[in-house]
């Protein structure tokens, strides 16, 4: 006997019913180990076949799913963000611009001390940093939890701003008038540790790029960020050739 049923009176047919069953049970986090056969779906709603293939063959179409011959339905992995090398660039552009949906949950905002980062800021250690720290979403899923830290007395507008779905820089220029134009990032392979993976949704056999970036405006330390990001949803890529070697973009 079928554990889940379709509306068999209704108008829709009983494909497309299927496949918006399947997606709600994807974004309920279903199917994270093991996405159910054909054979499996026939048993569990009670439908033919046929019907199965044709709600799959449209969650196919859509990237949803990877269904190859002969092997059994898998969840599609999330598409991969890729960002040139040498360029300073915004996270929130490189997801957009991979035609994603880029959001933030904010998770601290406010003005505090930091001796440490004061210090890399060129700052004595009691002066007052904007802080942000955001778990940053790609679609639907995590890609990177990121903290950043800036002068209040440059950064203070921008305690007025909403960062569920901005650009920190977008937000800086407009609020401030400071657009960053130089940087530099140290980009390290760690192993996340198990809090970590917990909230980027990562496999425990996922590395994670540790990056920190220290940029400037015209001259002046404005930003210091750590942003951990999951490897296997984002890329740094570079262009050269033999005669001048890396070209930074």
């Amino acid at each position: 006997m079928a554990s889940r049923t379709l509306d068999r009176v209704g108008s829709g047919p009983l494909w497309r019913q299927l496949q918006d069953e399947l997606l709600a049970r994807l974004d309920a986090g279903e199917f994270t180990e093991q996405f159910p056969g054909e054979l499996a779906l026939v048993e569990e709603y009670g439908v033919s076949r046929h019907t199965v293939r044709q709600a799959l063959r449209q969650l196919r179409a859509d990237g949803v799913i990877v269904a190859e011959r002969g092997r059994q339905p898998r969840v599609a992995p999330p598409s991969e963000i890729a960002q040139p090398m040498g360029a300073l660039y915004s996270l929130f552009a490189s997801v957009e611009a991979a035609g994603l949906t880029q959001r933030s949950v904010v998770r601290a905002f406010d003005t505090r001390a930091d001796a440490l980062v004061a210090e890399r800021l060129d700052l004595e250690a009691s002066t007052p940093l904007v802080y942000l720290e955001r778990l940053r979403l790609a679609g639907d899923e995590p890609l990177a939890l990121d903290r950043v830290w800036l002068p209040a007395a440059l950064a203070t507008p921008l305690l007025e701003a909403d960062f569920a779905h901005t650009s920190l820089y977008a937000e800086l220029t407009s609020r401030t008038g400071i657009r960053l134009d130089q940087g530099r990032e140290d980009i390290h392979a760690v192993i996340p540790t198990a809090t970590e993976r917990a909230q980027l949704h990562c496999a425990h056999d996922v590395a994670a790029l540790s990056i920190n970036r220290f940029s400037f405006a015209q001259g002046r330390p404005v930003e210091w960020r750590h942003t951990l990001v999951r490897g296997d949803r984002f890329a740094l890529t570079a262009e050269f050739d033999a005669g001048t070697g890396y070209r930074l973009t």
